[in-house]
């Protein structure tokens, strides 16, 4: 007879669970599988150093059908009760949009039914009573209102595979299945909301490709506004349509009275009602055309011709009632519309869900940075004089022309749209080059500029500061712009993984929108960004993870206080997009040479899903529509003049609390609020901090209280802990450093007790305090780093004390000496 006690979780698994899941008729081969990884686990960063947090993993999940996800499955040994795991389960659940959910532990299973509206939802069952796969999908049906065989037959289609191993990501699938079940249901208008980066392409091609293979819909219109775009999803995403693809294409030609006009699709060969294409594409510039002497395309095509339209960036089109978009929408309304984008538009003119209605899925940047499948960004914010201080010209003050400057204060709106200083380039340029001399001075960076010729004046003071590499390959430094056509033919290979040039890029609005650069690692804010939709497309453009080429996170270097928007309403109500990493701010006197290497958060980091401590480790380009600017127009409707003092000032620092909210007051009254809401006095302080085992334990506390540790340590003293720095900010007691308390600690002589290697040992965790702080020497990953590794392994230097536990009885008498009289 087994004894389920002693066996483990995967014995349970193996010997009980499977077997009576495999008995009901879940084939392993079709049905299940164990152990799933549905996360590619948070990227951390400290520094340049950066490391993956743990994968969040299911026991099992249940399929229907292969990507149609119906049960989720949580085991625990037979230690546990029957339901230990029923709330995992049902947090997986709902994240994976899974409505049955079971927790196990060998004995039978805790069946919960989110489709049930008796008071069955939560019940026992046996090991040989779990629900076959037809049971479970029966239910869902019948939960759903799916009660015809033309509907079931619908939303159980295939998805596509290509044998390659391919498959989507769980929000993929999520938004796909959703999708298809709203259009069973009866919606013909549609809304995806998908952060920048998480492959809205790919899910259009998934919906559109299990409608097309049931017979729903026979013809069908994916319209985008780029003609690269369209191009890229024909040679990629859509490539398995083959034949029954075709794209739409306007033809301008002149007409005998010298005009332009539009050759319509029958008048140049092709028959729109010819059903050998099924599948088409459209930029929908090719298709309408506001101007009344041109032929407006889409009408050679009958109102009902296509059953499905799929608008990609619908937010920038079909969001307005008066756009062309929407007058290809109108005409073909009989479809079905699904929109596609990463930055909704709600405002009071404009507004998707007006034409939509509520997203059926919304899938955040801030959910793709916490999954890992995204990338977490920091921003460095530096504020120059004449931005924050504004400039107004002396008496007779003449530009480059020799005319004199009207007298007024010019400030940050003014310049470089309607005032160029030269040497507020050049120390932008300076600044720039400062960071990537020492972050990768061959790491891919967008320079935002206010327009053309402010995006060439800022290559030509780029090239001043780096006529090193520019001399090597003069391609290092390059303008894309709308007008710059050698610089457009070059936006492959910047966004390219395998080419070296271009490194830094100068643009306007050319990139802004529909570049999705997995190799940009530096986004340089020198523009006035009034727009929230602009300023999330602009943090979109570096989302994108490629670990082959290095690339985990990326940088903000914003010069115009873009990054105030961080705090505006309509941004933090969304909570679409994920806050940095952090926010620094520099003073005039700040080297960005190194801010790249600095690490702010000493403590720490706990891996939500593990539990563990996180060890850190050393660490389809789409073409953007084209603006037409004209250069020589901006310039002479600017100033330019020289001689003119530029420098950095202190900019304010912006700090978010826990509940992600911008901190209005300063971080000194901000952190005494909540210690003296928790101690009241510094008597309640010293008793909780002395009597704790590990003093860890009270900072990951305090931090999830709201406190602000690395940003406090560099406000105050990066040289005190947080036990100096709470007793002198909000009991007002004068600190001590670490170095210090731990030169106090050694002229007590207190290690005279230990034999000659304890000593030693000891020595070198107090050294480390006082360069690292005491959170730092409590993780026994401290025995492993430079200098206690020479000690030997983890287990030769804890047998120096006797073993483990007399180690740390070691480790809590040497932090009692370093607080002894606290």
């Amino acid at each position: 007879m087994i004894d389920k006690k002693n066996l483990s979780e995967t014995d349970i698994r193996t010997k009980f669970i499977t077997p009576a899941i495999e008995k009901a008729g879940w084939s392993k081969d079709i049905h299940f599988l164990e152990e799933v990884s549905f996360t590619d686990g948070q990227i951390y960063v400290r520094g340049k150093l950066t490391t993956r947090g743990s994968k969040k993993r299911s026991d099992y999940i249940l399929y229907y059908k292969p990507n149609i996800p119906i049960a989720i499955i949580e085991a625990k040994d037979n230690k546990h009760s029957l339901g230990a795991g029923i709330q995992q389960a049902l947090d997986y659940a709902k994240i994976l949009d899974i409505p049955f959910a079971f927790s196990s532990n060998g004995d039978g299973f805790l069946f919960h039914d989110k489709t049930a509206t008796n008071q069955s939802v939560e019940k026992e069952i046996a090991l040989n009573e779990f629900p076959s796969p037809e049971e479970l999908w029966n239910k869902y049906l019948e939960y759903k209102g799916f009660k015809t065989k033309e509907s079931q037959q619908i939303i159980s289609q295939d998805y596509f595979f290509d044998g390659s191993g391919h498959k989507p990501r769980y929000y993929q699938q999520i938004a796909v299945n959703r999708t298809i079940e709203a259009i069973v249901a009866g919606q013909n208008r549609i809304l995806l909301v998908m952060a920048t980066g998480t492959g809205k392409t790919y899910t259009a091609f998934q919906i559109i490709y299990r409608l097309w293979k049931v017979k729903a819909k026979k013809r069908i219109l994916f319209l985008a506004d780029r003609t690269a775009l369209i191009d890229q999803t024909r040679r990629g995403d859509f490539k398995p349509f083959k034949d029954k693809m075709t794209v739409i294409k306007k033809k301008i030609v002149m007409d005998s009275s010298n005009k332009e006009r539009l050759v319509s699709n029958k008048k140049r060969g092709i028959d729109t009602s010819d059903k050998a294409y099924e599948i088409f594409l459209g930029l929908y510039q090719g298709l309408s055309n506001g101007e009344d002497l041109i032929e407006q395309a889409y009408k050679d095509f009958s109102p009902d011709f296509f059953d499905l339209i799929v608008i990609d960036e619908c937010h920038r089109g079909s969001a307005k009632d008066d756009s062309a978009w929407r007058e290809i929408l109108n005409y073909f309304k009989n479809a079905t519309h699904i929109g596609l984008t990463a930055t909704p538009k709600e405002t009071e003119k404009i507004s998707n869900s007006d034409y939509f209605g509520d997203p059926v899925y919304t899938y955040s940047l801030q959910q793709g940075i916490n999954d890992g499948f995204l990338a977490p960004y920091s921003v460095v914010r530096i504020g120059l004089n004449v931005d924050l201080e504004g400039w107004r010209p002396p008496k007779g003050f003449k530009d480059k022309d020799r005319q004199e400057v009207e007298d007024r204060i010019y400030n940050r709106i003014d310049f470089d749209k309607k005032l160029v200083i030269a040497e507020r380039r050049e120390l932008v340029a300076k600044k720039i080059t400062e960071f990537l001399k020492g972050y990768d001075r061959f790491a891919k960076t967008i320079i935002f500029c206010c327009d053309i010729e402010h995006a060439e004046g800022m290559r030509k003071a780029l090239i001043n500061e780096n006529a090193d590499l520019v001399s090597e390959n003069d391609k290092y430094i390059m303008q894309i712009t709308g007008d710059n056509l050698e610089g457009k033919r070059e936006l492959d290979n910047f966004t390219s993984r395998t080419e070296k040039y271009p490194v830094i890029v100068t643009t306007s609005e050319l990139m802004t929108t529909g570049v999705d650069a997995q190799t940009c690692k530096v986004i340089v804010l020198d523009s006035n960004i009034n727009s929230m939709t602009k300023f999330k497309q602009i943090i979109g453009r570096g989302t994108r993870i490629n670990e082959e080429f290095d690339k985990r996170y990326f940088t903000i270097l914003d010069f115009r206080n873009a990054t105030d928007l961080f705090a505006d309403k309509e941004f933090r109500d969304k909570e679409f997009y994920g806050d940095p990493i952090r926010v620094k701010s520099i003073d005039q006197n700040a080297d960005l040479s190194n801010i790249a290497n600095e690490i702010d958060n000493q403590e720490v980091i706990i891996d939500e899903i593990s539990n563990e401590e996180i060890c850190f480790q050393a660490p389809q380009i789409r073409q953007p529509i084209e603006y037409k600017e004209d250069l020589e127009k901006q310039k002479r409707q600017k100033i330019y003049v020289k001689g003119i003092d530029v420098s950095l000032l202190v900019s304010r620092e912006m700090y978010f609390d826990k509940n992600r909210q911008p901190i209005i007051t300063s971080l000194t009254d901000h952190t005494k609020g909540i210690i003296q809401d928790k101690f009241v006095s510094l008597n309640d302080f010293l008793k909780k901090w002395n009597s704790a085992d590990r003093k860890e334990a009270i900072i990951k506390e305090l931090e999830e209280q709201g406190i602000l540790i690395e940003a406090l340590s560099q406000a105050v003293d990066k040289e005190l802990d947080l036990f100096d720095l709470i007793c002198h900010i909000v009991y007002d007691q004068p600190p001590l450093t670490r170095k210090e308390r731990a030169e106090n600690v050694k002229k007590r002589n207190y290690f005279t007790k230990y034999g000659e290697q304890a000593r030693k040992v000891l020595e070198s965790l107090l050294n480390k305090y006082a360069d690292e702080g005491i959170e730092n020497i409590e993780s026994m990953e401290v025995l492993r780093v430079n200098p206690l590794v020479e000690f030997g392994s983890v287990m030769e230097i804890t047998n120096i004390f006797g073993g483990k536990e007399q180690y740390l009885q070691a480790l809590r008498e040497l932090e009692n000496e370093l607080y002894k009289g606290a």
